[in-house]
């Protein structure tokens, strides 16, 4: 790699900005900062709240018609039932969620279920990249997904930013870390600011000439990152001055980082900041030991983390609509991985697979999408919850219904085309998902070497896909255009071993998941 490359790909810079006792991040082009371009017009913001660590999806969205068989694999984590907070008839939150149960009342919030991707990884590091690169399980993408897009719409970057047309970064990440989601194909996107003072002496408010050198190219382009952030630093210290938080529901500062990070947000929104992406995190997700008190499981830290989770959503939509915003803002909630189906001897989880996935606000589907998952009465210290939503179907939705990006280009951005999710309600002309299959079932079921999958289509195109109890893509079954009618599929099953499987039958907006069981001889 050449040196200039290197530096263009291996930065951003690090420069001082605070508000309140929190640093901000500065990016042209953080987490997502595709999504800002084609949102000019719009005038719409998204806000992503990423929880560090991999949040157990069962003791979050808890599936109440497997409440049972949850007890038995989990019986020293399971919330009691009579204290969980129904959503509908068979599904509710942890009880410490109750600003989210609200704002499902409120028809704000639509939780999607059991997102995540095929073939999964349970490293923290890779899988965070391949949900910041929106890559394949097998692929190393060292760009990322809306770092592509960045690229296409403010070609050239740094040269020519800000201008009149953006005057204003087009993402900030709250805190000191820039997503490598900014990663272009050729610039990182990104810059990061977290302290007052460290480099005031350096901006002088131009670029002094270089040598014509190897050398005095990268010193030009690191001068021209700082000159860009001092402006930044003034449009973002004039936003911050121009409004100020309405909500009583925030907690005291400091005794919800989350709470306190989004409060700036709200801010600076309302201050007439253009920034169009906004990224915001809270940690401790990975409870592999005392994710709940051994004493009482309604107390310990994941119910603290969504406690927190929920107290700050809450209140930053309360701040939003007291401060007449709240219509240009979609949220979404999201982490690397679930956890397992089955609870550890520490009184926690480990590293799983699929999880629930949140978004909020006035323009969301009110709905909780898809089936609840299937927890067997029996399962092995391995086992997860299969993926039923691709998160990339959830990405390529909001590029679509919030941003407004089609065609070739959404294609381009994202590699290829992915399920689109009726969960933008506002803009989606149907505001409940349609219902696309009328049955789905195989037999017999437990099956020795055949079985049919039977499944009525609407006349769509269907993609039919075997899954392991691991959450490991095994087979395409089927993938095509279906007339409307009743199909079946003859499924020969004899080189699969003893235990259980998971159909997924996948439309354009819906997808369904039917457990298959393999006897033995």
């Amino acid at each position: 790699m050449k040196r200039r490359t290197f530096f263009k790909k291996s930065m951003p810079l690090t420069l001082p900005l605070w508000l309140g006792s929190n640093p901000i991040s500065v990016s042209a082009g953080s987490l997502f900062d595709t999504l800002v371009a084609s949102a000019d017009e719009t005038d719409r913001v998204l806000v992503l709240i990423q929880l560090n660590g991999g949040n157990d999806g069962l003791n979050t969205l808890i599936p109440l018609d497997q409440y049972q068989n949850l007890v038995k694999v989990r019986q020293n984590v399971i919330i009691p039932e009579n204290t969980i907070l129904g959503l509908n008839t068979n599904t509710g939150l942890h009880p410490e969620m109750t600003g989210m149960q609200e704002l499902f009342t409120q028809q704000k919030l639509c939780a999607v279920q059991n997102v995540g991707y095929p073939d999964p990884n349970f490293s923290h590091f890779r899988s965070t990249d391949i949900w910041t690169s929106a890559s394949d399980a097998d692929s190393v993408v060292t760009d990322g997904w809306l770092g592509r897009y960045l690229d296409q719409k403010f070609s050239g970057f740094p040269e020519g930013y800000p201008n009149e047309a953006m005057p204003d970064p087009l993402s900030l990440t709250i805190g000191p870390i820039v997503s490598t989601t900014c990663q272009g194909p050729v610039n990182n996107m990104g810059m990061a600011i977290t302290s007052t003072d460290s480099f005031a002496q350096l901006i002088t408010g131009g670029v002094d000439e270089a040598p014509d050198t190897p050398a005095g190219f990268e010193l030009t382009y690191i001068r021209q990152i700082i000159q860009q952030t001092q402006v930044y630093l003034t449009t973002i210290q004039n936003a911050a001055s121009k409004a100020n938080n309405l909500s009583p529901l925030y907690p005291e500062p400091g005794n919800n980082g989350l709470a306190d990070q989004l409060k700036i947000v709200a801010q600076l929104i309302a201050g007439g900041l253009k920034t169009k992406v906004y990224v915001v995190n809270i940690g401790g997700f990975d409870t592999h030991a005392n994710q709940v008190d051994q004493n009482n499981p309604l107390v310990g830290n994941h119910a603290n983390l969504l406690g927190r989770l929920s107290e700050a959503i809450f209140a930053f939509q309360d701040d939003l609509e007291r401060l007449n915003v709240e219509d240009r803002v979609l949220g979404m909630t999201f982490s690397e991985f679930g956890r397992r189906i089955a609870s550890n001897s520490s009184y926690g989880t480990d590293h799983g697979a699929a999880a629930p996935l949140f978004l909020f606000g006035t323009n969301v589907n009110p709905i909780v999408l898809g089936q609840n998952p299937t927890i067997p009465s029996q399962v092995s210290p391995f086992d997860n919850l299969p993926m039923q939503y691709d998160f990339r179907s959830i990405y390529a939705t909001i590029l679509a219904d919030w941003f407004e990006i089609t065609g070739p280009d959404l294609n381009q951005i994202m590699f290829k085309e992915f399920q689109h999710l009726p969960i933008i309600g506002r803009v989606t002309s149907s505001p409940e998902p349609p219902e696309e299959l009328v049955s789905f079932y195989n037999y017999p079921n437990p099956l020795i070497k055949f079985t049919t999958i039977r499944f009525e289509s609407k006349g769509q195109p269907l993609q039919l896909s075997l899954y392991d109890k691991e959450g490991r893509h095994l087979k395409q079954i089927g993938d095509g255009s279906y007339p409307p009618g009743i199909h079946e599929i003859k499924f020969d099953g004899s080189h699969l071993v003893a235990g259980m499987y998971y159909l997924r039958l996948q439309g354009p907006q819906q997808t369904f998941m039917q457990k298959l069981v393999v006897a033995s001889d």
